[in-house]
């Protein structure tokens, strides 16, 4: 792990672009400040003057992208060194701030609300500034259930700040004050196993001693700490509950799909297809526990390449192979993407402090940032891949979408990400003359369906039930967790898998369980969407024509932000995620690369 002062700038983030200096971002702290005063002044005009009504709306559009680059800019300082004292210090501040803007605006909702639908449809007609906000001012209408009236909204208002502060206790636990444990290696290697050391091994090393060693040590780090983990995300989940109900939910899955207009059989759907049709997951177990000659099959067994494939690759080739897999979506696509792997767009390498994982965040006024933590495994240039998926969504919606409409929801955002890393899957095959690198290759490709598919749909069924029990009020300790994960994934992955003591406890280190509920299916869901498209775009069995249409409909959904629901931009694209034969399809295209994986090893 390299100190950051080490990397060459071109592979570390300009957030300059953001701010120059934090006397740039105290200046817009108080414009923001200023702007928040002003909003009170409106509540007693704006339901019978739609020139006023529109001015609240500009104010508000001012103050929230005002917001997105006062809180970025120290959050991602924050994510680049947890340590960083005055980064934390100016997070506070604008949270504080926020929370105050939450409490002094709380009555604007259910204000709207009381002007009638007729009324504002006529209003939306007449003025043209209110076009862009016409989807969003509808979907106020439609959630008018869930909204409380002025005093109560106020109310909970009060409690929004404390009740993010759960997640930065989890944050502080697991990348500020966590501790790594080393170990030695059977080659005489020390590493301290962090997030990106313990993959790295466990895609590397091929003695089955050394990656238990890996796993006994990383995991170990979570469980010092299993009861605080476990105290923490039962009190997320008392939070949500709570706010479920306040808001007039009938579970907490309810209230995290409604929003979208998702129904929760779209995440039944899901689970219960992905447990039904487990077979393929389960036959893979057992050819590698065959190819790999070990006697029994644990979780960290699942990433070691059954031939010997150790190919390193330096960050540039990553680029120069992701940049070059991405041609057959056309020029246009291309050449954005070599914008977004430019100089000062991404933070490449694991430092000390640094958070783990990679992401792709956007500011609409500046530009898209992506963070990894590339240590040049296979498995990192697939990253790459998926990063700069998410990056060119960002990139497409802010181009073609108002404010009001460019910030795409979740449910379609990781069809733009898993798009990307079939195209790079096709060209690293197609351009591969080495077997292993096809084996491999075979295997990445399997291995993107049980880690994307299976194994966040596994993760969707824990959420499910973990959030069912505290809804029913049945207590949760890390042994209730523990048991979850246990028989989820003895039913999930069958017997060949042996599931060890600590392998219990990977609920605690997975952040999205406690900084996104509800979050992980959406990579299942998507996963199917863009196996459903790329086979639209590049199936022989299609026409010329029926292929050049499904490639247009791609791009539109990127184009499209957030301005339908989700379901419909994905049935515009060409598939329907509300009927589960996309579902068993994954399945289905898991046995055709079993079959192919079986015919290359036997060649």
């Amino acid at each position: 792990m390299s100190s950051r002062d080490n990397i060459e700038t071109k592979y570390k983030w300009n957030l300059t672009d953001i701010y120059k200096n934090w006397d740039e971002w105290d200046n817009d702290l108080n414009i923001l400040t200023n702007s928040m005063k002003e909003i009170p002044t409106f509540e007693n005009n704006i339901t019978t003057n739609s020139k006023k009504f529109i001015e609240l709306l500009e104010l508000e559009e001012k103050i929230s992208r005002l917001i997105d680059k006062l809180y970025l800019y120290p959050y991602m300082l924050r994510d680049l060194n947890s340590k960083d004292i005055i980064a934390a210090e100016k997070m506070q501040t604008i949270e504080h701030i926020y929370a105050e803007y939450s409490i002094s605006s709380s009555w604007i909702t259910p204000k709207i609300l009381e002007i009638p639908k007729e009324i504002m449809d006529k209003w939306i007609e007449e003025n043209k500034e209110l076009h862009n906000h016409k989807f969003n001012l509808n979907e106020l209408y439609r959630l008018k259930q869930h909204v409380l009236d002025k005093d109560k909204e106020k109310l909970l208002s009060y409690f929004s700040q404390y009740m993010g502060s759960i997640n930065e206790v989890y944050d502080e636990l697991s990348i500020s004050d966590i501790k790594w444990n080393e170990v030695e290696l059977s080659t005489g290697e020390k590493f301290k196993v962090s997030n990106a050391v313990y993959s790295k091994i466990l895609e590397s090393y091929k003695n089955q001693e050394d990656r238990k060693k890996a796993f006994e040590a990383h995991y170990n780090s979570y469980f010092i700490n299993k009861n605080t983990y476990a105290a923490i995300y039962r009190g997320q989940i008392l939070r949500d509950v709570a706010n479920m109900k306040a808001k007039n939910y009938n579970s907490t899955l309810e209230k995290a799909l409604e929003p979208n207009n998702i129904s929760t059989n779209v995440y039944l759907n899901l689970i219960n297809s992905a447990k039904e049709n487990s077979q393929p997951l389960k036959k893979y177990l057992e050819l590698r526990k065959k190819y790999l000659n070990i006697s029994e099959y644990h979780y960290y067994d699942n990433q070691i390449k059954i031939v010997d494939y150790k190919r390193n690759f330096t960050y540039e080739e990553a680029k120069k192979i992701v940049l070059n897999s991405v041609k057959p979506l056309g020029e246009d696509y291309y050449n954005n993407l070599k914008i977004a792997i430019s100089e000062g767009w991404l933070d490449v390498f694991e430092t000390p402090n640094k958070r783990s994982g990679a992401y792709s965040l956007n500011i609409y006024d500046v530009h898209p940032y992506m963070l990894l933590n590339f240590n040049g495994t296979l498995e990192s240039v697939f990253t790459l891949a998926h990063e700069l998926g998410h990056t060119l969504h960002s990139m497409y919606s802010t181009k073609n979408q108002p404010y009001s409409t460019h910030d795409y929801t979740i449910f379609v955002a990781e069809v733009a990400s898993t798009f990307n890393e079939k195209l790079l899957l096709d060209y690293m095959l197609n351009t591969a003359t080495d077997k292993n690198e096809r084996i491999a290759l075979i295997e990445e490709a399997i291995g993107n369906i049980v880690g994307t598919y299976y194994l966040q749909s596994l993760f969707a069924n824990y959420e499910y039930e973990a959030y069912k029990l505290v809804e029913n009020g049945t207590p949760v300790t890390s042994e209730t967790l523990d048991n979850i994960m246990d028989k989820l994934f003895k039913e999930y992955f069958g017997d060949e898998l042996i599931i060890d003591d600590l392998q219990k406890i990977i609920w605690a280190r997975i952040p999205h369980f406690f900084n996104s509920p509800y979050y992980v299916y959406q990579y299942a869901t998507s996963f199917s969407a863009s196996s459903k498209l790329y086979d639209k775009i590049f199936n022989s069995s299609y026409s010329k024509e029926e292929r050049k249409i499904s490639s247009e409909k791609y791009l539109e959904l990127l184009k499209s932000g957030g301005n339908d629901f989700p379901i419909n931009q994905l049935k515009k694209a060409g598939v329907n995620l509300e009927e589960k034969e996309n579902f068993k399809a994954v399945a289905l295209e898991m046995e055709k690369l079993l079959i192919l994986l079986e015919k290359e090893l036997n060649k």
